[in-house]
């Protein structure tokens, strides 16, 4: 992990308080920024400001917090609306599903709400950073800051620069991710980035492997885990990402790349019985 001591954004602003936002919303809380997260209905809301609170208690118990959790809470709040983010926000990262129409409404009522400094930034795992930012009147301050799961315990965030990222932005994003403690990737904007694009791969044909009888997932997991030296198997990834997640971003691919990310009947199959892994508590495992 960097010891770069950067300056974290003082006002940031994050659209969507689920698992992704509400993790992007602690890290930058705990980093010493002022965060509003944006989502619609009070029990949303609170259901956001729950998951920074635990999330905060879980940092707490592993000495990872340089201050009470209590504290860095307070610097947490939640707006209903998108036109509710703070004017002079730093920083708007948009953490809503992985829809790309969807994205760009998000993004373009930001733009209108806040400053014309003001970095605009999507979370996006697989969507093209380039068609977003046609949404925009300004997309020179946009790009993709790709976080990724659990946001406060990974080292990465995938910095996508589409066409008309200007530096001022490219800088302020770099700079940003090593105020995290964080490192950064840099890429040029193609479907799937680097990240997405090579994991699917991978957890594609694992879950090819288990359709054919070739192995069973907990086989195939220590596998990759056991002789390439990977933190854990591609299918208990695809667990903990979500199955549905992973259906989503290989349709795009499918379509964008071509046959070689055609997702499997097995995972289609898993997705329309509800399977998506650990957040309905089965997937390619049993979670309790």
């Amino acid at each position: 992990m960097t010891t770069d001591l950067s300056t974290a954004p003082a006002v940031v602003g994050v659209i969507g308080g689920g698992r992704m936002g509400a993790g992007i919303a602690q890290s930058f809380a705990a980093a010493g920024s002022s965060v509003t997260v944006v989502e619609s209905g009070a029990e949303a809301a609170a259901a956001a400001l729950d998951r920074v609170a635990a999330g905060l208690e879980r940092a707490a118990a592993r000495d990872r917090l340089t201050e009470p959790a209590d504290r860095v809470l307070a610097r947490v709040r939640t707006a209903r609306t998108v036109e509710d983010l703070p004017a002079d926000a730093d920083l708007v990262v948009e953490a809503v599903p992985e829809d790309a129409a969807l994205k760009a409404t998000v993004l373009a009522a930001a733009e209108r709400a806040v400053s014309a400094t003001t970095v605009l930034a999507s979370n996006t795992s697989s969507l093209s950073v380039t068609e977003l930012a046609a949404a925009l009147t300004r997309p020179g301050r946009f790009l993709g800051m790709h976080f990724f799961n659990p946001v406060p315990a990974s080292e990465l965030i995938e910095i996508v620069l589409a066409p008309d990222t200007d530096d001022r932005t490219r800088r302020a994003a770099l700079d940003w991710t090593r105020s995290l403690g964080k490192q950064d990737v840099v890429v040029k904007d193609s479907p799937g980035f680097a990240s997405s694009r090579l994991g699917l791969a991978l957890g594609l044909e694992a879950i090819r492997m288990v359709e054919e009888g070739v192995a069973e997932p907990e086989a195939i997991d220590d596998a990759m885990r056991l002789g390439y030296k990977h933190p854990m198997g591609p299918l208990r990834l695809t667990d903990l990402v979500g199955l549905d997640v992973r259906l989503a971003i290989a349709e795009h691919l499918h379509a964008t790349l071509g046959d070689r990310f055609a997702p499997p009947r097995l995972l289609r199959e898993k997705v329309a019985r509800g399977e998506l892994g650990r957040k309905t508590g089965r997937g390619f495992y049993t979670w309790s």
